[in-house]
């Protein structure tokens, strides 16, 4: 699926995990107390971050890797009816593997 939105610098944009539903346990979690989830699939990035010579610094991250990022990270948007996080790469904790 293409976006119809680009980032800019060094920004990612972030489909969040689905939150669980359920404890390892096999209890029910209802919505009010279900956590945001910290981890999600990078499904844009920008170009870089400029640095004071001028030079672009590529961002680290790619389309389609998956991530962990901060509890409260982002800013939620939506997006062609779907919600998504926008952070800078800095937010962004981890690569999943």
């Amino acid at each position: 699926m293409a976006l119809s939105i680009k980032p800019l610098a060094d920004r990612v944009i972030v489909r969040a995990a689905a939150a669980e539903e359920k404890t390892k346990s096999g209890i029910i979690i209802p919505d009010t107390a279900k956590e945001k989830p910290s981890r999600g699939e990078i499904v844009a990035v920008g170009e870089g971050k400029t640095a004071d010579s001028g030079s672009i610094i590529k961002p680290q991250v790619k389309v389609g890797d998956h991530v962990l990022y901060g509890k409260y990270a982002g800013t939620e948007i939506t997006v062609d009816g779907e919600d998504l996080l926008m952070m800078r790469e800095s937010d962004v904790f981890a690569v999943l593997s």
